[in-house]
């Protein structure tokens, strides 16, 4: 393991996030897929938008019920990551209900999830940080939400490119810790299983 990578600690959390790392890979690959989409489709219509946040916002909750069925024999409770989850489903439920919503209903709809989202990402963080080492990069991950969240919601009337631009950055800056994390909690689960 290089040196400017320290191993990850133990525990219950750990534990179940390292047997399901592949779970917060797909979290990541979808957020980054749909970040690159919001910059290289020219003709991306607020509808297109729509949908695609509704797919990315599913298969995230998704993910996210997923791992903490899948943990759910562990002695420490994933409550967080099921109240994440079923947010994240809900939105993307939401928004494949009532495709036709306005840019402004739209726009406030993604600023409170990303900080209910971002909320309930650092809570988790901070349950984890007697776990694992480097924490805080989960706890930015979290902080990252609730900025984008509050900055939207502060200015929803921002224009559409600008908006389209800053939910795709928000959505690659959130996807490639998690890719970068997965891989780090696939090696913990082999260096353990081992």
């Amino acid at each position: 393991m290089p040196a400017d990578t320290p191993p990850l600690a133990t525990g219950p959390i750990l534990q179940v996030l390292s047997a399901n790392w592949w779970l917060l890979l797909l979290r990541g690959i979808v957020a980054v897929i749909f970040g690159v989409l919001t910059f290289v489709w020219p003709g991306l219509s607020l509808l297109t938008l729509v949908l695609l946040f509704g797919v990315y916002a599913f298969l995230d909750g998704i993910f996210s019920l997923v791992a903490a069925v899948m943990g759910r024999h562990k002695s420490t409770p994933l409550w967080w990551l099921i109240v994440s989850g079923l947010i994240s489903l809900a939105a993307g439920i939401v928004t494949f209900i009532f495709p036709q919503v306005t840019a402004l209903v739209l726009v406030i709809f993604i600023g409170a999830w990303a900080l209910v989202r971002g909320i309930f990402e650092i809570v988790g963080a901070v349950r984890l940080r007697k776990e694992i080492d480097n924490e805080w990069l989960l706890i930015a991950i979290g902080v990252l939400s609730v900025i984008f969240g509050v900055a939207i919601l502060v200015s929803p009337g921002a224009g559409a490119l600008a908006l389209l631009w800053v939910i795709g950055a928000y959505a690659i800056i959130l996807g490639l810790p998690l890719i970068w994390l997965s891989f780090r909690l696939r090696k913990h689960n082999k260096s353990t299983s081992s």
